[in-house]
């Protein structure tokens, strides 16, 4: 990967706009839809709408600077803020110009690596930040919960039919939020535990006629796990203390973004339900084969937050909300890229 930049096609022109178009397209369809002159004059503009706006911003500033704060922790301080900066917006950006569902974990690992940390290294450090993803994920679920309740998660119907059962709202979170704890199970076992055993299992299962056309693709993972055992071999409890504590942070941040643009015009005092939809929402979006959710996230967002927005009002918040913490993302990426490719490739 690192003398054959394939993973820069990823970044290119046509994806961009691609991505771009869809979701100016799905948000001028949710306003026109939902679009009411009566209910637009009753908004009023004041101070305290501005202050709390402000507020969900500071909620991405922090959450950047915990995924920078959490890559030099992986990193071993190897790479500098600076730096850090281009690494995790060129991150963001990749992650907004690729489907949910495909993942760019292999263009993750040539940035890093691009940086000057090994390839090893780099490896490593992408493999763990999904795994801490996960972990934070798994354990806020239940958390929450057991906070407001399980029976008022679910304001929206949706079917999908996942091995020839179809499965409504709960079902599809049920099974996401399964495979999630099974993934991240069996990840994080054979990361600290079997490695080499793992690679071992994964190669026989693909030996499988109806799986022989993916076997590389599975040996090449159980490289990626023995790597990243090999680079984590001796870390310390302060090392992982703080790598997840960043992940909490930054996670965190994220998901009270929503709650400060709902309350910048609307008094609400059900964070936590709020909080908790949202941990729904992530699986929906999870599945998503649009770039970066675009479309998926402003309809779930109309669908699982209505309950707390004046009528009218979801879809010019659900678009805010992706002008707020998704197409940033993809102008500072288009920014920094050419100048990224300039210094790393030269």
């Amino acid at each position: 990967m690192e003398n054959n930049p394939k993973a820069l096609k990823l970044f290119s022109p046509v994806r961009i706009w691609i991505t771009i178009i869809i979701g100016l397209a799905v948000a001028s369809y949710m306003l026109v839809r939902s679009f009411d002159i009566e209910n637009f004059r009753v908004i009023e503009w004041t101070w305290y709408s501005s202050f709390w706006i402000f507020i969900a911003l500071l909620m991405m500033a922090i959450r950047d600077l915990a995924y920078m704060y959490r890559i030099r922790v992986l990193t071993d301080n190897q790479i500098s803020w600076r730096n850090s900066f281009d690494t995790i917006m060129l991150w963001e950006f990749a992650s907004a110009i690729t489907p949910s569902v495909v993942g760019g974990s292999g263009v993750a690992i040539y940035i890093v690596n691009k940086e000057g940390v090994s390839m090893g290294r780099s490896t490593a450090v992408v493999m763990i930040t999904a795994m801490l993803d996960e972990l934070f994920y798994i354990i806020m679920v239940p958390v929450i919960i057991l906070a407001v309740g399980f029976s008022d998660l679910f304001p929206v119907a949706m079917q999908k039919e996942i091995f020839g059962y179809t499965l409504g709202t709960e079902g599809i979170f049920i099974v996401g939020y399964s495979f999630i704890v099974f993934l991240t199970s069996v990840i994080s076992y054979a990361i600290f535990f079997r490695p080499r055993g793992f690679k071992w299992i994964l190669l026989q299962i693909f030996r499988l006629p109806f799986l022989r056309k993916w076997r590389f693709a599975a040996a090449a993972t159980g490289d990626e796990i023995i790597i990243t055992s090999n680079e984590l071999k001796g870390k310390p409890f302060r090392f992982w203390a703080k790598a997840f504590s960043a992940t909490f942070f930054s996670w965190t941040a994220r998901f009270w973004v929503v709650n400060f643009l709902i309350l910048a015009f609307v008094a609400v005092d059900e964070h936590l339900l709020i909080y908790a939809r949202q941990l729904v929402m992530w699986v929906i979006m999870l599945i998503s084969p649009t770039p970066g959710g675009t479309g998926v996230a402003e309809l779930a967002f109309s669908g699982f937050l209505k309950d707390f927005i004046p009528l009218g009002l979801a879809a010019t918040l659900a678009v805010l909300w992706r002008l707020v913490s998704y197409y940033p993302y993809l102008f500072i990426g288009a920014i920094i890229l050419p100048k990224w490719i300039k210094k790393t490739h030269s």
